[in-house]
């Protein structure tokens, strides 16, 4: 069972890998042009992660309903649903575009964002806004590739991705090789032209190589929107809940300067690396669920809990204690500020202890998702966001300032995490002993 899931995984950790690449990237060439680009940026991060979210959200109601008709050998119901999906994607594109380009100054001035800096916001948000399809369309066909098992193209596709963007960076931002000085729109432009790339090769693979998709037909439209959305909405709603936390943390930091804010968006950049191997696992735990919930294979479903809470404990332990020892070296890579440092190693000392419990909140909502049961996994998110988070983070940033803040954030994984394991172990045990009686009522009679 644990080789089955490394063997989905690895690629996917490449993948990943690569794709936050995109913000440390960025972080690290727009770190060069000064404290005030970096803190724009860093402002900026909370609303690319909502963005980012409602991708995420249709991919994972995608995968989910893709992965129970591909168990299920429903091909016909595979390509319809892919191809429908697809098509909410871009109209949910269109609509993020308009809402964001409309939005800009009245949105970053209630994230707390002083005047001054919302020319340099303005110049990084209006690509990002304008490109928006190339976030949100790619991320449902990849999750259609990953959810029948393909997860090594959809691997291939995103380090492509981000070795594309890797390239672009410099020249746009510092206006190498004849390129213009864009600066921080530079770092904007960069990233929506390689999702660009990824926009076009995942469609590619979905027509012509796999030949999921199909001319769409308004007489099942509806009924695939429902199908993804009974998942994809409550998904959506639990991956956009963590970003709007960090807005509102975002605020709170913004009152003890920029240099604060630019040592967050730091620690926030780096953060998603050091949990590559967390978010692979739950990109393919989904799926793996979803196939097995399928084919009734309740036993291996069951295994598969034990296996995650195994790993989530021993590499978050040994995540928290590299993090440890490596974190300020790692952030003197972006800025030699002494205030930037200052707030950035804090993070990286106290907040990676709890990484055990996060991994396995991140996986215990995907196989909720991949089951086709949303509710625990919104549930969980709205209760570590709302019920335990901000509140812990209002009082710490009350008694002890940025350093409570982060304590906050521990807090609040470790107890989710605990929750999570606890809700998905109980979900899969009842599953298995209803599929049990099922089974022994026909042959008692």
């Amino acid at each position: 069972m644990d080789a089955h899931l490394r063997r989905l995984a690895l690629p996917m950790v490449w993948g990943i890998l690569a794709t936050m690449s995109f913000n440390v990237v960025d972080t690290y060439f727009v770190a060069q042009l000064g404290s005030a680009p970096l803190a724009a940026m860093s402002f900026t991060f909370p609303v690319v992660m909502v963005i980012n979210s409602f991708a995420i959200g249709l991919g994972a109601g995608t995968s989910s309903a893709v992965a129970r008709a591909y168990g299920a050998g429903d091909l016909e119901r595979v390509r319809r649903l892919v191809t429908d999906a697809s098509l909410l994607a871009l109209l949910v594109a269109l609509a993020i575009s308009a809402v964001g380009l409309a939005t800009v100054e009245p949105l970053f001035k209630l994230l707390g964002a002083p005047a001054e800096m919302l020319p340099l916001i303005a110049d990084y948000m209006v690509p990002w806004y304008l490109g928006a399809v190339f976030a949100v369309v790619p991320m449902v066909a990849l999750s259609s590739l990953r959810a029948i098992g393909n997860s090594a193209l959809t691997g291939r596709i995103m380090v492509a991705v981000a070795f594309f963007n890797l390239i672009l960076d410099p020249l746009l931002i510092f206006g190498l090789l004849g390129f213009p000085r864009l600066e921080l729109q530079g770092a904007a432009l960069s990233t929506v032209i390689a999702r660009g790339l990824s926009f076009f090769a995942a469609l590619y693979f979905l027509v012509r190589k796999e030949q999921l998709m199909a001319p769409p037909r308004l007489s099942t439209l509806l009924d695939s929107w429902r199908t993804v959305l009974a998942v994809g909405l409550p998904a959506v709603a639990t991956n956009v809940i963590i970003p709007m936390a960090g807005g509102v943390v975002v605020a709170l930091v913004a009152v003890h300067g920029a240099n604060a804010v630019a040592g967050l968006g730091v620690a926030m950049r780096i953060e998603p690396m050091a949990l590559i191997v967390f978010y692979a696992l739950s990109s393919v735990v989904g799926p793996f669920m979803g196939q097995n919930s399928g084919a009734g294979k309740t036993e291996r479903m069951r295994e598969t809990v034990s296996v995650l809470a195994r790993f989530c404990i021993g590499f978050g332990a040994a995540l928290a204690l590299l993090l440890y020892l490596v974190g300020e070296p790692l952030v003197g890579l972006f800025s030699d500020s002494p205030e930037v440092l200052a707030v950035a190693v804090a993070y990286l000392t106290l907040v990676p202890f709890s990484y055990a419990g996060y991994g396995f909140v991140m996986s215990a909502n995907a196989a909720f998702n991949g089951l086709g049961r949303p509710l625990p996994a919104t549930m969980i998110s709205f209760l570590r966001v709302l019920g335990i988070y901000l509140p812990l983070a209002w009082l710490g940033n009350q008694l002890w300032g940025i350093t409570g803040l982060f304590a906050a954030t521990a807090a609040a994984n470790l107890l989710l995490g605990a929750l999570a394991w606890w809700w998905l172990r109980r979900d899969i045990v009842s599953r298995a002993a209803s599929d049990d009686a099922a089974v022994k009522l026909p042959a008692q009679s």
